[in-house]
């Protein structure tokens, strides 16, 4: 069976917590292998070492890639539009061209469940797969379609199954920068919003309850599947759980519903590897 390609991309700061989405990316995928592709710009190598030797433990490949900042000249750089902003968007020029397909995570989720199915989809011609939140974001959904000028829903771009082949043909670089400039008064979210703003139209929708469960909205999943969607199902069927937002499960004061589960998933990993959580 062929590994699952992974890609993340993240400063220093977020190491601990890509590593507690390993552990539970392992737990919960004992038959699987994994490859992990991690796009910075210039974490030490001494500080990727715990990531590497947690890799090498459940035999999955590791392929940190610092990017060239060359790539970017010309790009609007700043210190809200930082060049990491890029980079998911950008991965089809930036990873090995043998690679066909991978699917990025951000660093702040949980893999409770297979995440196989999402890798073998379908993407019919498309770009990219991807849920936009349901609940209480539909509202934002429709102020960011009238914000961006698109018709179709708003999508969260902290999981994405990405076609690095089309993209290599169909992702220009300097189309993307061209957007950020001329619209970087209205971006709030910039790489999410360009995701939309650019090629919202060529991607295949996924359902978020399964593939990008927003912790936050708990009661909202619950009403709209009325009832069936309660802590139960989420833990046999949720794929990917996400802690969106500012607040977050490895903070003292989170109070939010799975932030116990986070808290497991970071002892495993705090007792395996010794890391601060």
């Amino acid at each position: 069976m062929e590994p699952i390609y992974l890609l993340t991309t993240l400063d220093q700061n977020y190491l601990p917590q890509l590593q507690v989405a390993l552990t539970s990316l392992w737990v919960n995928h004992p038959q699987d292998s994994f490859a992990l592709a991690l796009l910075h710009s210039g974490i030490p190598e001494e500080a990727l070492d715990g990531v590497r030797r947690q890799c090498e433990a459940y035999q999955y490949e590791f392929m940190p890639v610092r990017v060239d900042d060359g790539l970017f000249q010309g790009a609007p750089v700043t210190r809200q539009y930082p060049k990491e902003m890029y980079y998911r968007l950008l991965a089809p020029h930036l990873l090995p061209r043998e690679l066909r397909r991978v699917l990025y995570l951000d660093p702040d989720v949980l893999i409770i469940n297979s995440i196989r199915p999402l890798w073998e989809t379908d993407l019919k011609g498309n770009l990219f797969a991807a849920a936009a939140h349901t609940g209480r974001t539909e509202l934002a959904s429709g102020v960011n379609q009238l914000r961006l000028g698109t018709e179709q829903a708003y999508y969260n771009s902290g999981v994405l199954l990405m076609d690095l082949e089309a993209g290599r043909r169909e992702i220009v670089p300097q189309d993307i920068f061209r957007y950020v400039e001329q619209h970087r008064k209205e971006l709030i979210l910039p790489d999410q919003d360009v995701l939309n703003a650019l090629y919202g139209s060529r991607i295949l929708p996924l359902e978020d309850a399964l593939w990008n469960y927003d912790a936050r909205n708990y009661s909202s999943y619950l009403v709209r599947s009325g009832g069936r969607c309660n802590l139960r199902w989420v833990m046999e069927h949720t794929a990917i759980l996400h802690f969106c937002g500012k607040e977050k499960p490895w903070k003292p004061k989170y109070i939010r519903r799975f932030g116990i589960l986070y808290q497991h998933y970071a002892q495993l990993t705090r007792r395996a590897w010794g890391i601060p959580i």
